[in-house]
């Protein structure tokens, strides 16, 4: 038989101690207790370090938290971890925990590492190559507000260091956004689309030939004057049109 739920395989549910229900596990809890049919003075959490008492889906036995039933023997977990009080059976998801985190990662430890001053752990592909934002991944994506650090949906890394959802990110491009939600600055390599305004911009006629504005470029932050255009102002320094007025 298939024990567990939609987010872990596992042979057994909990106690949250927060409210003494029983759920299997505590996103299901989080799902029931922290949605918009609940009132807010009711809405909480379930948090994940507290939690005392797990129930054996086999003989129904209540017990304090551990790998292995005290009744009837099973296996809860294949992954365990005593520290999160996590269980799953699916060990494909290669669970490691991370102690400067606090919490369990997938991935397999060995693709990841620690960034303490993003205070999260990334890949190393990222290792000599992002830029470093103090606390980057604890706070909310820009788009649907879910807190990051806990996301249990893939972030992705931006040139400028902040961090959103992988599938947000994916949305933003497809509307034709290509500016960090948070500083402007552009989210991917924009040349191209800068040599194609270059080229578009040559066959119109400006009439404002002797008006002159001052420009801050999103993109390296440089100031410059250049000749007003209703369409778009190109940045002297890195060639960029990601500009605003000032």
């Amino acid at each position: 038989m298939q024990y567990g739920c939609a987010h872990y395989r596992r042979r057994c549910r909990i106690r949250a101690p927060c409210c003494n229900e029983i759920f299997d596990c505590r996103h299901c809890h989080n799902e029931s207790k922290n949605s918009i049919k609940i009132d807010t003075p009711r809405r909480h959490e379930l948090p994940r370090h507290e939690l005392q008492q797990v129930i054996c889906s086999l003989c129904g036995t209540e017990q304090e938290v551990r790998q292995i039933c005290i009744n009837c023997g099973v296996c809860m977990g294949k992954y365990f971890c005593e520290v999160c009080k996590l269980f799953d059976d699916d060990v494909s998801k290669q669970q490691y925990h991370c102690h400067a985190c606090g919490i369990c990662r997938i991935g397999g430890r060995e693709n990841f590492f620690h960034c303490s001053k993003c205070g999260c752990c990334y890949s190393k592909v990222l290792k000599n190559s992002h830029a470093c934002v103090e606390g980057a991944m604890h706070h909310d994506c820009p788009i649907c507000f879910e807190y990051l650090f806990e996301s249990r949906n893939d972030v992705s890394v931006l040139p400028c260091g902040h961090t959103i959802h992988e599938k947000c990110l994916k949305e933003m491009k497809e509307h034709c956004q290509f500016a960090c939600p948070l500083c402007s600055k552009s989210v991917c390599d924009m040349s191209k689309a800068w040599e194609r305004l270059d080229a578009e911009l040559a066959t119109l006629s400006n009439s404002f030939d002797d008006k002159v504005v001052r420009i801050l470029c999103n993109d390296c932050g440089a100031v410059s004057e250049v000749q007003f255009h209703l369409i778009a102002h190109k940045c002297h320094s890195c060639k960029s049109y990601n500009t605003r007025q000032i």
